[in-house]
């Protein structure tokens, strides 16, 4: 499994680089198929870009947010396969990648999944992920949505996932305690909660402030909402902490769902 999330890595910028430059110039030469990839056409290219997320609110234009969001230095500090091998095994699981941007880490969690969703409340990034998700083999395709969700409400299913992936997108919602309430109701008893949001201090990458929020209160907030937190990580990541959460089997006494 390790092997074929390694060449999906390799395929998926492939996809994202092939889909996003074609929009600002000229189409991409495609190439043969491969039976190790993703990608029905995949069109190699390479690109640099500043490592540093924009707010999810349309900062700058959409091309410079895909850069910054697919930029090659985040596979250094964000670790992505390390981050989804924190879930455990996908096999036969469904899985919520919530604030998915561009799918970078929605379109890595494909080959061992399921079924994946990628949640974003910006329908450009919506539509992006779908542009990716047409060049797709047909055996990935089929275990990939997109969809539209509001501020307040990623809008799942009661109990349609297993599990959640909140990656750079904790500081951005709103009423956040409610927000996990909601959310709470779409994972299944027994699912995951994986947050990983940038630490409250001075970095070189990363959100404004006041987009930040202390792991204690992530904490607290999980707690409240009838969550139990499994594990904490400051240490893996440079410049974020992880908390891998989880619904219980039976509610917490202490929330109020």
């Amino acid at each position: 499994m390790h092997q074929l999330m390694r060449h999906c890595q390799i395929f998926y910028l492939f996809i994202v680089l092939s889909v996003l430059l074609p929009a600002c110039r000229q189409e991409s030469a495609g190439q043969p198929d491969s039976p190790n990839s993703m990608l029905r056409q995949p069109a190699p290219s390479s690109r640099g870009a500043d490592p540093t997320p924009l707010p999810k609110t349309g900062a700058g234009s959409f091309e410079n947010l895909v850069a910054d969001y697919e930029s090659k230095d985040r596979g250094i500090w964000q670790k992505p396969n390390m981050v989804i091998s924190l879930l455990g095994d996908l096999e036969g699981k469904t899985v919520a990648d919530i604030g998915a941007g561009t799918g970078y880490f929605t379109f890595r969690m494909v080959p061992s999944a399921k079924k994946v969703i990628g949640i974003d409340i910006d329908q450009r990034f919506i539509n992006f992920m779908d542009s990716v998700k047409v060049r797709l083999d047909d055996r990935y395709r089929d275990r990939f949505e997109t969809r539209l969700a509001k501020p307040t409400d990623p809008l799942l299913k009661p109990e349609e996932v297993d599990a959640v992936v909140l990656v750079n997108t904790y500081g951005y919602i709103g009423n956040r305690v409610q927000y996990l309430k909601t959310l709470w109701k779409g994972i299944t008893p027994g699912g995951r909660l994986l947050i990983i949001d940038f630490k409250k201090n001075n970095l070189p990458v990363g959100p404004p402030d006041e987009y930040k929020v202390a792991l204690s209160q992530v904490q607290r907030e999980l707690l409240t909402s009838g969550f139990s937190i499994d594990k904490i990580d400051q240490a893996a990541l440079d410049y974020q902490y992880i908390i891998l959460a989880e619904k219980p089997l039976k509610p917490q006494k202490n929330s109020t769902q």
